[in-house]
């Protein structure tokens, strides 16, 4: 039997398998106290006056009623000033890394309309954007786009996504595409946005977004798995997502600190823009003198919300045995620091936390499964011990802004990273990796099928 060591200046641990777990459900009872109202004009130019929270309520532009959230328009004064009056909601929460999973019963639809459910990040487009529901005027498929800074494209292969890739440069700013068209997607059935949508009773989007991807997925109403409304879905599971956004970008110095948001403008640098392709021959010339002067065309405007969660992927809580009561493992060679500063010596007020967990492979054909220690104190060892004709992939990751730390012992089928990809800052650990320390990882190692 042969062993590997990685020695992480961290102590009590938990082990688990990591999976995604509730943070945070936006349920009707205090939707809206989780979400301001912005009351800016439209940045996109869009013929609309966004309301703040006791205005709309007055006017009955929201509501909530038995588990509904209603986010509408107003759809019986003829606009005045800035435009239509309408909403604008964007979390008081910020994320980074999330499953956001949203039910919907109805959608805003019709010619003028510009309704986007979305997230944005700080200093736009350098936080990043994350389209999951847009669209415009009588548009029939759901559009799905990312907009970053320079230096994100998203080419992933056709055999990853159900939907049509339109472009692939995320960059606000790409040579060969329109202004701020970034990357995109568009969905493949018509009962994914609109009136095709609502007709159809619904249906639940979720997007999932970690360091490797960006996925979005789509059911029509009553088709979605049955984990993906619960308290632990498993994204792997779902088949194939409507878009797959991956690429040569680093998702985590594109994309950060993101808001979710809903919003419904009309006209504008996009639906007005577009008004002319069908919408024109019905209503007119002029997108804003529709909008302004027939606010009964604006009844199908609106949310309604059945539910949004948002999930993180994090372990369990379930704690390791403790020293006393684990055997220790066999003698192991000197231990291989994760970074290049060298771990503290364990001090006697660690003595009774466990020093070390052990997972051991019974089979020479299939390395350990895969695993998370969660850590927060003193030095620990993390031993992988396998037969000598197994060979084990190890990784591991450090995170130095954060209380709890954590490594992974992945599967033998895990992404392996040669040597020659390490940056020039510490040694084995790449320059980009370490750049994300802002975003709570500061340091990531993947050590590929190490032989023992």
């Amino acid at each position: 039997m042969h062993f590997t060591t990685l020695l992480v200046c961290v102590g009590f641990a938990h082990l688990a398998l990591a999976g995604y777990t509730l943070e945070d459900d936006y349920s009707a009872a205090n939707f809206f106290s989780m979400f301001n109202f912005q009351t800016e004009t439209d940045p996109t130019g869009g013929y609309v006056n966004y309301l703040d929270q006791a205005t709309a309520q007055n006017d009955g532009l929201i509501n909530t009623n038995n588990g509904l959230v209603y986010i509408g328009v107003d759809n019986t004064n003829v606009a005045l000033g800035r435009g239509r009056n309408s909403v604008r909601l964007e979390s008081k929460k910020t994320y980074n890394h999330a499953l956001v999973v949203l039910d919907l019963v109805h959608m805003p639809a019709g010619c003028g309309t510009w309704p986007a459910f979305w997230t944005f990040g700080p200093g736009w487009p350098n936080g990043g954007e994350i389209d999951v529901i847009e669209g415009v005027n009588d548009q029939t498929t759901n559009s799905m786009t990312l907009h970053t800074s320079d230096g994100c494209s998203a080419n992933s292969p056709a055999a990853a996504f159900t939907g049509q890739q339109n472009t692939y440069n995320c960059y606000v700013k790409a040579a060969n595409q329109s202004e701020n068209e970034g990357c995109g997607f568009s969905a493949t059935v018509s009962n994914s946005y609109g009136t095709g949508f609502n007709g159809n009773g619904g249906g639940v989007y979720a997007m999932e977004w970690t360091s490797d991807y960006i996925r979005i997925f789509f059911w029509p109403g009553g088709s979605a798995p049955s984990d993906a409304l619960g308290d632990s879905p498993n994204p792997s599971n779902w088949g194939r997502p409507a878009a797959h956004f991956q690429g040569d970008c680093d998702i985590d110095q594109h994309f950060m600190d993101q808001q979710i948001t809903f919003d419904m403008t009309f006209c504008g640098s996009w639906a007005g823009d577009a008004w002319g392709d069908n919408c024109a021959a019905q209503h007119g010339n002029s997108c804003n003198a529709f909008v302004q002067n027939t606010p009964g065309a604006f009844k199908e405007t609106y949310w309604s919300v059945s539910s949004l969660r948002v999930y993180q992927d994090s372990p369990s809580s379930n704690t390791a045995p403790s020293a006393a009561s684990k055997p220790k493992p066999a003698a192991v060679p000197a231990a291989v620091p994760v970074s290049s500063a060298a771990p503290a010596s364990p001090s006697s007020s660690t003595t009774s936390v466990a020093s070390s967990i052990h997972i051991a492979s019974s089979s020479t054909q299939v390395a350990p499964p895969s695993a998370v220690v969660t850590v927060t104190a003193a030095p620990i060892i993390i031993t992988v011990a396998a037969p000598s004709t197994t060979r084990v992939p190890v990784a591991s990751s450090v995170f130095s802004s954060q209380p709890a730390q954590t490594l992974d012992v992945l599967p033998a089928n895990a992404e392996v990273l040669q040597s020659d990809e390490f940056g020039a800052g510490s040694p084995g650990i790449p320059d980009r990796w370490r750049r994300r320390n802002r975003r709570h990882l500061a340091q990531h190692v993947r050590l590929g099928h190490t032989p023992f």
